[in-house]
């Protein structure tokens, strides 16, 4: 129930990003998603062979197969799939909870919530505050092709890191004191597009 409500209010935040952050970087963020759909390139890519585009079949497939290789297992109350970030990828071990979301049997868009393996409330160090620039460190790695993440504040005054290339927006912001989200939106699958 916890997660389900993290999830609906770091969603939510991100609904409200378009209109609700200060002037200059919401014009900027809006110029750079304008300018990167109108370029027509396709960034489908989301990570460990998974895409935007891909079947239901297709996705299950990939992550049978990357379960035997030992890669992938059950993750959160077997709703997700988990990927154990412990090979110095981060500061510390911590665990990449995600499913996708399809539209017309394809993937749209992808959640995911990170937390450091050891947190607790007695380990200061290992909360969300430190994992959100420990993950964007990470992804700016991971994604390094394309544009950078723009630093922007959602309503609330949270941080939130917004990276667009071609029609793939990658959104990373703290959840909770446990939780850093991410969101993969193909933005061409969006109805009207957001900005």
């Amino acid at each position: 129930m916890k997660a389900i409500k993290n999830h609906a209010i770091f969603f939510g935040v991100l609904f409200a990003l378009a209109s609700c952050i200060k002037a200059d970087t919401n014009k900027k963020y809006n110029q750079l998603v304008k300018a990167e759909l109108a370029r027509g390139k396709r960034v489908d890519s989301i990570y460990l062979g998974i895409y935007f585009g891909m079947t239901s079949k297709q996705f299950y497939v990939q992550c049978w197969k990357l379960n035997k290789e030992g890669i992938l297992t059950d993750g959160q109350s077997n709703t997700a799939v988990l990927y154990k970030l412990h090979n110095n990828e981060l500061k510390h071990s911590a665990s990449l909870n995600f499913f996708p979301v399809f539209t017309n049997d394809k993937i749209s868009k992808m959640n995911a919530s990170i937390q450091y393996d050891g947190w607790a409330p007695w380990n200061k160090h290992l909360f969300a505050d430190s994992l959100l620039p420990d993950v964007v460190q990470y992804f700016t790695k991971w994604y390094s092709k394309g544009n950078s993440f723009i630093k922007m504040k959602d309503p609330e005054k949270r941080i939130i890191y917004v990276k667009v290339d071609g029609n793939r927006r990658i959104l990373i912001g703290k959840a909770d004191d446990t939780n850093v989200q991410v969101e993969y939106t193909d933005l061409l699958t969006e109805s009207p597009v957001k900005n």
